[in-house]
């Protein structure tokens, strides 16, 4: 048995698939790591395999056709076989002190027959070409060093959220939520942490700058002109939230806020990057979206519509939108994100 299971999906990989594997690899066999290579024209495959050759007891390559990030992910928690299981991107990497860090929390949880379905730790924001580094921490939202449940968090401040970055999970929570993501589908990092929140209720933070956000290469999917070429994926995505919260069925107050103002979040980053491309045909996307979400659930609907954000987000006119791309850029000066 595994304690932990990193899951790296691997699409052309080559040039960065090193620095993110050796970042991971510790003395012992308490951990696995899980290359899929998606499909990937360049040397990935090969270089995978020359890791199993070297690690055989450590590291597994799994070949298949593209399926994209999600389906990457989806074979990944297939062939978990640790306790725990987190995702991380061929591009990212983390940090080694932070990772021992990490490593002997777990062990102490198993030691101690304590079950947590979710650990949070710290992420930094590497910016390509900036020297300032962007830590997204939860110090503030968090008690440090013991297990806790929704009750007991304190509020997020706008643009802070639990992402694919902070998590890890139990792997076995995962799988008996049937958990899957969308195939040949980009931004499903934000369903990987959502849909699942329903069934977490044990929680444990690491206060720790773990994992390394390596963002700014101009192919990278999360950059803006990227996300506007791709927005109909990113759509796809935000309405995939939508259809999976149930205001309703979420008993936990504190839990029904976080998950609110989560999709409140995408839903203001799908709306501003409408906006942004200057496309007629976006700007009627983004009416088409707000009316998803109307008649989806009028409740939720309500909810975000008429708080700050989706009120900047749907002022009339020119004007209006000049007004709510101002919003977005103090956002990402204040915030740090892409």
């Amino acid at each position: 048995m595994k304690l932990l299971s990193f899951i790296i999906p691997c699409y052309n990989s080559q040039d960065y698939m090193d620095r993110c594997i050796s970042s991971l690899l510790v003395e012992g066999e308490e951990i696995e790591i899980l290359i899929i290579n998606d499909g990937s024209s360049d040397l990935t495959g090969r270089i995978a395999e020359d890791y199993v050759a070297k690690y055989p007891s450590i590291v597994r390559v799994v070949h298949q056709e593209n399926l994209g990030h999600g389906g990457a992910v989806n074979t990944g928690l297939r062939y978990a076989a640790g306790l725990f299981v987190k995702v991380v991107d061929s591009d990212d990497w983390v940090d080694r002190n932070a990772y021992q860090k990490i490593l002997m929390t777990l062990k102490k949880l198993i030691t101690e027959a304590k079950s947590v379905d979710m650990v949070v730790s710290n992420f930094v924001y590497e910016k390509q070409g900036k020297k300032h580094r962007k830590v997204m921490r939860y110090d503030k939202n968090f008690p440090e060093e013991r297990i806790f449940t929704w009750e007991e968090i304190q509020a997020f401040r706008k643009g802070q959220y639990i992402l694919m970055h902070s998590i890890i999970y139990r792997t076995n929570l995962l799988k008996e939520c049937h958990f899957k993501l969308p195939e040949h589908t980009f931004y499903v990092d934000n369903l990987f942490v959502f849909k699942p929140l329903e069934k977490v209720e044990k929680i444990y933070y690491v206060n720790v700058d773990f994992y390394r956000y390596f963002i700014g290469r101009e192919d990278q999917s999360v950059n803006e002109k990227v996300m506007i070429k791709r927005i109909d994926q990113q759509l796809k995505v935000n309405k995939l939230m939508i259809d999976g919260i149930s205001i309703e069925e979420i008993t936990n107050p504190k839990l029904r806020q976080y998950m609110l103002n989560y999709l409140e979040i995408i839903t203001v980053i799908s709306t501003i990057l409408l906006i942004r491309s200057g496309k007629k045909e976006n700007l009627k996307k983004k009416k088409e979206l707000w009316k998803y979400l109307k008649e989806k659930d009028i409740q939720l609907y309500n909810t975000i519509r008429y708080g700050v954000m989706g009120r900047l987000m749907n002022i009339p006119g020119r004007l209006g939108r000049s007004i709510s791309i101002s919003a977005y850029k103090l956002s990402q000066k204040i915030v740090g994100f892409n």
